[in-house]
Formats: structure tokens, sequence, C-alpha cells
């Protein structure tokens, strides 16, 4: 190392032009043009993701309207054997009690299957099983030689849909001895 100082370098024209280019109103004006062009990207994007969020509630507001309408026709669908099957035992003009019968039962039969397939499930609590008032309505409390709050006799099968109560099985409950 020499004790003899380096000089410093003379500034030349190039220099004098990046000193004018650090000029703070130069370069406030270049910081908001930066930021400018970074709004208008921005705003873009945010009228682009608006209108996404749009058609997509558009969109899944039809998929639900479909699938109301569509829930309808196949639960329809399904009831038209029963409709078909009331129908022709109606057009039998001599039939006997025991055909009558047999014929019913086989119309129950295919609506009981129509409604389990579209999850509507029958309430039919047997005797003895504890009443549960999210199920059952108890019209009645009657003796009965069973323990209390228990089913006695159901006057009406309840119906619930996909595990939700439609109608409520209407029963007799044992009263407290």
């Amino acid at each position: 190392m020499s004790d003899n100082p380096t000089p410093s370098p003379t500034p030349t024209p190039a220099d004098d032009q990046s000193i004018l280019d650090t000029d703070p109103l130069s370069l406030a004006q270049a910081e908001l043009a930066t930021l400018q062009a970074k709004s208008a990207e921005l705003a873009d994007q945010f009228l682009r993701a608006k209108a996404e969020a749009e058609n997509a509630r558009r969109r899944a507001e039809d998929e639900i309207s479909k699938a109301r309408k569509f829930a309808v026709e196949n639960f329809a669908e399904s009831l038209l054997p029963v409709s078909d099957s009331l129908e022709a035992s109606l057009l039998i003009k001599d039939a006997t009690p025991e055909q009558i019968r047999e014929g019913a039962q086989a119309t129950l039969r295919q609506l009981s299957a129509a409604l389990e397939r579209n999850k509507v499930i029958a309430v039919n609590p047997p005797a003895g099983e504890k009443f549960d008032p999210h199920k059952h309505q108890a019209i009645s409390m009657v003796p009965a030689d069973q323990e209390a709050n228990t089913v006695v006799s159901v006057l009406q099968k309840g119906y619930t849909i996909a595990e939700r109560v439609l109608r409520p099985a209407l029963v007799t409950v044992a009263a407290p001895k």
C-alpha cells in the first residue's frame, strides 16, 4: 500500500446524466408511471375476477334449478307405474273382492318401492319402542303393561325424506304407572 491517496475521478458527462436521473421529480414521475401501470393491471384483474365470480354464481343457480326440476321429474317418473296399476284396476268391471285386494296389495308394493327409491322412508315404530318426539307425535297416553313413555300403538305411519321428518308417526304412548 502506498501512502499516496488515489485521486478521485473527475465527473464525466455520463455522470452528469446519472445525477439528473436521480432528480426527485424524475424519480417521482417514474414511480408514478410504475404505480399507474400496476393499478391498471390490478383493476383489470379485479374486473376479470368479478366477472368470473358472477359467471360461477349464474352457473350454480342454473345447476340448482335443473337439480330441482329433474328431482321432481324422477319422483314423478317412479310414480307412473302406480298410476298405471290403479287405472288398470278401475277398468276391470267384474273383479272379485279377492282380485281387488291382490291388485291393491301389488299397487301398494309399487308405491312403497317408488317412495323408498326416492328416500321417503316410513316411520312405523313397533310397540315398546321409546317415544321419540323428533319422529313421533303422541296423540294420547294410555294405561299399558309396558314401560312409561314407550309406543303402545301406531295410528298413522310417519315418513322421513333423506333422514328429515316429512310427517311424524301418530302414536299412543304408555302412561306412567
